[in-house]
């Protein structure tokens, strides 16, 4: 009990803290409601459950490399610039408008957000650095209550990050009905102009790690 409840509170707090899954929480949320929190927490569950399973295998000296951080910096950096310029030319264009009935396209949706949690969890550099440091530490405690134990270890720490995607997908969607098209765009354009800025961020952060910048 005191495992989970460890996770879930440091896990919590990292779910609070902005960044790219939470701007795609509130986007997709303004667009197709509630249930947009739930199903990017559940790609993000299982990008966590792949981090989780390597680390359990002892990976975690792999993922502290100098050159691997650079790269998954740098690399999740330009797919994070990739997304959110995407927001930005789609709003642009006029092609993301607001879904008022929640029903049309459910399925292909749910997919979307789904796959959209997987990536942006693992286009984030410094997720990776946290599971490779605290989250690596919080492994080889739950390991020590066996499999069990890593079970409940990651039950309490999804179980944060499904407790706030899902607090921040409410307070979206229930304000869905003063939205106008206009102030949705304009919702939607600011979350993509704020994943441009955080991989870009990302970005230089690798070329520091890689040596191509000075580290300061």
């Amino acid at each position: 009990m005191s495992l989970a409840l460890s996770a879930y509170i440091v896990g919590f707090s990292g779910a609070m803290a902005p960044g790219p899954l939470s701007a795609m929480t509130i986007a997709e949320s303004a667009r197709r409601g509630f249930r947009a929190g739930p199903l990017l927490t559940l790609g993000h569950a299982v990008a966590e459950a792949m981090m989780v399973a390597a680390l359990a295998l002892g990976l975690s000296s792999f993922f502290q490399h100098t050159v691997v951080k650079g790269s998954i910096a740098l690399v999740g950096g330009a797919v994070l610039v990739w997304m959110g310029a995407g927001l930005v030319n789609a709003v642009g264009r006029g092609r993301m408008t607001l879904a008022r009935d929640p029903a049309v396209g459910a399925a292909v949706a749910a997919a979307d957000d789904v796959r959209t949690g997987v990536l942006v969890s693992m286009s984030n550099p410094y997720w990776m650095l946290w599971w490779a440091t605290v989250g690596a530490t919080y492994v080889v405690m739950a390991l020590g209550y066996g499999l069990l134990g890593l079970g409940i270890f990651f039950f309490g720490h999804i179980m944060s990050d499904l407790s706030w995607n899902s607090l921040l997908a409410f307070a979206v969607s229930s304000g869905r009905r003063l939205l106008n098209e206009r102030i949705y765009a304009a919702a939607l354009a600011i979350c993509g102009a704020f994943l441009v800025i955080m991989g870009v961020t990302f970005a230089w952060a690798g070329l520091r790690f890689l040596g191509v910048l000075p580290a300061s």
